[in-house]
Order: C-alpha cells, then sequence, then structure tokens
C-alpha cells in the first residue's frame, strides 16, 4: 500500500503542477490544443475500437468506433465554441467567470474505454483542469492508448507536460488512493456500482455513472414500426453494453 500512496503522489504532484501552467492559459490556446486532440480521436477511432474489442471481450468493434466517434468528436464540435476562459456570460450586474478545478481523477470502465478516456480528457481541458485516468484492469492497454494519443496531441498544441496521466498498474487500492487524494479536486467515475460508490465517499466533489434501469414509453401517437426499431437498436448497440440502454418497456 506504501508503494501504491508513493505512485499516486508522484501522478498528483505533476498534475498540480501541470494545472497551475495550464490555468494561465488563454481561450486560443485552450482550443488549439482540443482542436489538436480532436484531429487525432478522428484519426484513431476504429483502430481504437479494435483494440477495445480486442483487449476485453466485450462489444463490437464498429460499434465501439462509433462511441468513439460519439464521445470525442461530436462532444469537441459541440463545445469548441463555447467560452471557458475569463468572463464567460454576462447579466445585468453580474459576471460569470470561469475557473478550473485543478487535478481531476478518473475511473473509466471495460464497457466503453477508449470512448470515456477521449470523452472525459476533452472536457477536462476545455476547462483547463489536469486529469489522471484510473483505467479498469481489463481494459488498461487500450484505455492507455486511448490517453497517450489524447496526451501527445495536446502537448503537440501547446499543453504542459503530465496534463494528461494515468496509472501504469491499475488496481482497486490505486483507484481509490487518487479519489481521496488531498491534491485532487474532482472525481469523474465511470463504472460500477461499487466504484461509483467509492467516487461519492471520496471528500471531493465527484460525479458518478454507471448502470441503470432505463424505462421506454411509447405512446398512443408513435409510429411503432420507428419506436421499436428504436428499442431494438437500443438494446443491441454494442451487444447491449450502454450504461443507459432500453431496459423495460
Amino acid at each position: 500500500m506504501a508503494d501504491v500512496v508513493k505512485v499516486i503522489d508522484e501522478l498528483v504532484a505533476k498534475s498540480t503542477k501541470a494545472a497551475d501552467i495550464f490555468k494561465t492559459f488563454t481561450q486560443e490556446q485552450v482550443d488549439k490544443i482540443c482542436a489538436a486532440m480532436d484531429a487525432v480521436s478522428v484519426a484513431n477511432e476504429v483502430i481504437l475500437g479494435e483494440e477495445a474489442v480486442a483487449e476485453t471481450g466485450i462489444g463490437r468493434a464498429d460499434h465501439k468506433a462509433i462511441k468513439n466517434h460519439l464521445g470525442a468528436h461530436v462532444v469537441a464540435e459541440w463545445q469548441k465554441d463555447q467560452k471557458s476562459v475569463g468572463i464567460i456570460r454576462e447579466e445585468e450586474g453580474v459576471k460569470y467567470i470561469a475557473e478550473p478545478f485543478g487535478v481531476i481523477a478518473a475511473a473509466t470502465p471495460t464497457t466503453n474505454p477508449t470512448s470515456t478516456v477521449m470523452f472525459k480528457s476533452l472536457i477536462a481541458l476545455k476547462a483547463r483542469n489536469s486529469i489522471i485516468f484510473a483505467a479498469h484492469p481489463r481494459a488498461q492497454k487500450c484505455s492507455v492508448h486511448a490517453a497517450q494519443l489524447m496526451l501527445d496531441a495536446a502537448i503537440s498544441a501547446g499543453a504542459p507536460a503530465d496534463i494528461i496521466q494515468w496509472i501504469d498498474e491499475p488496481s482497486i487500492e490505486a483507484t481509490n488512493a487518487l479519489f481521496k487524494h488531498p491534491g485532487v479536486k474532482l472525481v469523474l467515475a465511470t463504472g460500477g456500482g461499487a466504484m461509483v460508490k467509492s467516487a461519492y465517499s471520496s471528500g471531493h466533489p465527484a460525479i458518478g455513472v454507471g448502470p441503470g434501469n432505463t424505462p421506454v414509453f411509447i405512446s398512443k401517437s408513435a409510429k411503432l414500426s420507428v419506436a421499436i426499431n428504436n428499442v431494438i437498436a437500443s438494446k443491441t448497440f454494442d451487444n447491449g453494453t450502454i450504461c443507459s440502454s432500453d431496459q423495460s418497456m
């Protein structure tokens, strides 16, 4: 356990240094970095999907590629014109000023490993945060590959070193140590119930998500052929691994 704590201490120290530098960046610098990450995500969305299925044995590579596209490129397009530095909105007598959290701890799952890594990297850096990933052990290789691609792209566009990092030897102990580290300012947890509960018990602000019991209501006015096709598509996409897949009707 002492070795785990030492590893996490070192990761957080590097991440804190990167976050302190990054929070001084302008909107133009941030957007250039995110654009570079977006381009790399598009170029690698297919291979990362194949790697995720090969390593985890879960889902379909072609559907994983779609998830990579939605989780990275579509998100990057959505946020690219949004302000995230300085005054982002003004009302009469009120100014809204964006302030980064700092170091983000991010857990990622086996079901959506590469798409979740790219998604969290993009939203973290858009808001001028650094991020440290704790991947699921059964998805470590593909998750690290996605994180490395995001890091290389970010650095090539001017981001500080260590702005994106990851735990090299994943374990429950390492993830919990990361979640509870005093240098961490926000936890983004995607995975099973126990892990999400750990995130909410970390003592830090946390956003957790996992499997749910998603209901579907079909109205009398619905076109049944379209509704049923959509339900089937939701339930079977990526072999039904999406947390929000339709569960009851």
